[in-house]
């Protein structure tokens, strides 16, 4: 039977004496992995190549795509949930009325700011305490405990200490664990996939802030992955780690326990899921794209019309209002009006609601609804 990588030292909790966790530092603990682990790593690795291989010269607006399926499956993974549309109005427009939706795009803005870092900076707990401050944008955490390691003692499920599923670490003993990890993410001699999920296995068990430790564990798997195979985007993991909780939350504990390589190779799978998932996802941004030209080539408009050219401005843009397309586009109001009617007539774009604008007549919003499922769907699929 496996032991716990770490030791019980006893606390006091409003007057109740507990036991919290600390697990073993990394550079002191010996990671002890089979051959079915070190397979299943690197058979990951190849389709996490494979799949970057299959990005197009124009990636950008591909690659932020993949992002927002990422960002909305980790929000998902913590049971934060909002429409896609309403994400991308918070995130492309700072517009929102739903706190949700505004949690998700700042999600997806610490993941920006991950792939920002990973081509030089180093992994720090200055850089981690970033990602904090930008996932926290907008969340009713106090303002004292946003982008600072945590100085109260945390736990994991339950209501407090006494009766949850881990106590975590001590808080004076959160800096030294959090160092520690950063030497060993900072290491470029380990398997990049078997780095993300021991380095995040033991971020998770740290718990080093007072709340979003899930969604920044995970930015930094983005990061790991990015950094250590030369990545424009990495895999949406968090895509197929949304379809098995069960699997993620039970991984984390063998992990804790000393069954690494079970972990590691339930997180290989995740990551090579994650990487079919990233070309499924650019096959099918191909396929919606040719479908969306049919449609308008149907509707009988000319090949030089307006609405075409706001076409090619998918999936870069998928919040579009007259204003975005004038600018972009460089065309009169009237015309950008005409085109976005013409879509609309022509089923590649709706009508969305009217969201209130900064001052002034509220703005009508026009999405692509073909393109926000391929990226809002995902999340909510279910494996046997």
């Amino acid at each position: 039977m496996d032991e716990p990588e770490g030791t019980e030292v006893p606390i006091v909790w409003q007057g109740r004496r507990v036991r919290a966790f600390v697990p073993t530092p990394l550079a002191a603990r010996r990671i002890e992995l089979d051959e079915k682990s070190l397979v299943a790593a690197a058979r990951a690795g190849s389709e996490v190549a494979h799949a970057a291989e299959a990005l197009d010269p124009d990636y950008e607006p591909l690659a932020r795509l993949l992002l927002r399926a990422e960002g909305v499956a980790s929000s998902f993974i913590e049971g934060v949930r909002a429409p896609l549309a309403d994400v991308v109005i918070a995130e492309q427009l700072a517009l929102t009325s739903d706190p949700a939706a505004g949690w998700v795009a700042a999600n997806l803005a610490a993941l920006g700011d991950a792939l920002a870092s990973a081509g030089g900076e180093a992994f720090s707990v200055e850089l981690v305490c970033r990602w904090h401050t930008i996932c926290m944008t907008g969340s009713p955490l106090p303002g004292r405990y946003v982008g600072a390691l945590r100085t109260e003692q945390g736990w994991i499920g339950g209501t407090d200490p006494t009766n949850a599923a881990l106590v975590t670490p001590p808080p004076d003993a959160v800096l030294a664990l959090v160092e520690d990890l950063v030497a060993y993410v900072n290491r470029d001699d380990l398997d990049p996939v078997v780095q993300a999920a021991v380095a995040h296995a033991q971020f998770e068990i740290i718990h080093p802030f007072g709340d979003g430790n899930g969604r920044v564990g995970r930015v930094l798997v983005s990061w790991i992955l990015a950094r250590r195979m030369s990545l424009v985007v990495p895999p949406p993991v968090s895509v197929a780690i949304a379809a098995d909780i069960g699997g993620y939350l039970s991984g984390l504990t063998r992990f804790r326990l000393g069954d690494a390589a079970g972990w590691v190779r339930w997180f290989s799978e995740m990551v090579a899921k994650g990487g079919r998932a990233q070309r499924g996802l650019l096959d099918a941004v191909g396929s919606v794209k040719a479908t969306l030209r049919a449609r308008l080539e149907r509707h009988g408009q000319r090949s030089d019309a307006a609405a075409w050219r706001v076409l090619d401005l998918l999936p870069r843009l998928l919040v579009l209002t007259t204003r975005i397309v004038e600018r972009e586009l460089g065309i009169s109001n009237k015309a950008a009006n005409a085109a976005m009617h013409q879509l609309v007539d022509a089923g590649v774009l709706s009508s969305y609601e009217r969201v209130p604008g900064r001052r002034g007549r509220p703005a009508r919003l026009y999405v692509c609804p073909d393109l926000l499922a391929l990226a809002g769907s995902t999340p909510v699929r279910r494996t046997a």
